[in-house]
């Protein structure tokens, strides 16, 4: 059995390879760009890692991989977009770089790419396979315009925003890892375990964002605290407050989600934590992992085999960075 380190060491490796035509240039040379700019890998790399929990690594594993980051790549080109910004991870983004035509068209043919990558399956699986693959891609469309619709509301409610979480970016990690599960041959009430684990996985995951960004240490966390608050994101931290929060304290974050206050970071910041929102938020952070660990020891293979889910788990959800 590999670490996650190792397989996200082989798979950036293998990845490096050209994926796409040069001709016509101007079209695929910012699709290669985006590529290079680099990321985690960690949705390829779960595919991987569910693959070899019931076995070695088939090669599909590494197809399926590759398609899975490229649709990865391909949410964050068209989602950089929508959110007119200009930089990822520290790069310009390639609608800044190239223009927005350019930008909707290298999304567009990385999912063409993507599916070039699924077809080179076996037949055993090919239908199951990109079944899901098509379920999950539309899912993340949905979560990503409930996200949309969401800023021009004025309240968000915790449901509804788990909902949204849920289908933006539980739900494609939870997918890679049963993509993985079906080629190593695994039965569907493995699958749907392994499926589980992933999805209460990845809202763990989206709480410890949220909870970096209000409580992180700017120096580990690589950007500036209270990012969310500058924008007014409606995060799990800014929903509780507003649940929680007393009749002048209402007010003021009112006041603070319709200026531009200079202090409006701390001020916020200071309601989240004589709300008890941080340790709410924390509780519920752990609620989830326990949710998604009692998943996988429900899943019929050898423990010492999900050892390495277990540490990337734990790695995600306390996670500084």
């Amino acid at each position: 059995m590999h670490t996650f380190e190792e397989l996200s060491k082989e798979f950036q490796k293998r990845f490096q390879k050209q994926h796409f035509p040069t001709h016509p240039e101007s079209l695929y040379e910012p699709a290669d760009y985006f590529i290079r700019i680099g990321g985690k890998r960690i949705r390829p790399v779960m595919c991987l890692m569910g693959n070899e929990l019931f076995g070695e690594i088939k090669d599909d594993a590494w197809d399926a991989a590759n398609a899975i980051e490229l649709f990865h790549n391909f949410t964050l080109i068209h989602d950089d977009i929508m959110d007119k910004a200009p930089l990822r991870r520290g790069m310009q983004t390639v609608h800044e770089k190239f223009g927005e035509p350019v930008a909707l068209l290298a999304g567009d043919v990385m999912l063409v790419i993507a599916y070039e990558y699924l077809s080179n399956i076996d037949v055993t699986y090919i239908r199951k396979i990109v079944r899901l693959f098509n379920a999950t891609a539309k899912q993340v469309c949905e979560g990503q315009q409930i996200d949309v619709d969401f800023e021009r509301r004025e309240t968000v409610s915790f449901q509804d925003y788990l909902e949204m979480i849920e289908l933006k970016t539980s739900v494609l990690l939870a997918a890679s890892l049963r993509m993985g599960a079906i080629l190593g041959g695994a039965g569907d009430g493995n699958q749907d375990h392994l499926y589980r684990f992933g999805k209460n996985l990845g809202l763990a995951f989206q709480i410890q964002d949220d909870l970096l960004d209000a409580f992180g240490d700017p120096r580990k966390f690589g950007k500036q605290v209270g990012g969310d608050i500058l924008m007014n994101k409606k995060t799990f931290l800014l929903i509780r407050a507003r649940e929680v929060s007393s009749g002048q304290q209402k007010k003021e974050i009112n006041e603070l989600t319709n200026s531009n206050s200079p202090d409006k970071i701390e001020r916020m910041i200071s309601i989240y934590r004589h709300c008890g929102v941080e340790d709410w938020a924390k509780s519920l952070k752990a609620e989830f992992v326990d949710k998604a660990f009692r998943h996988l020891e429900e899943i019929a293979v050898l423990s010492s085999r999900k050892n390495s889910l277990r540490h990337l788990a734990e790695f995600l959800v306390n996670r500084e960075i």
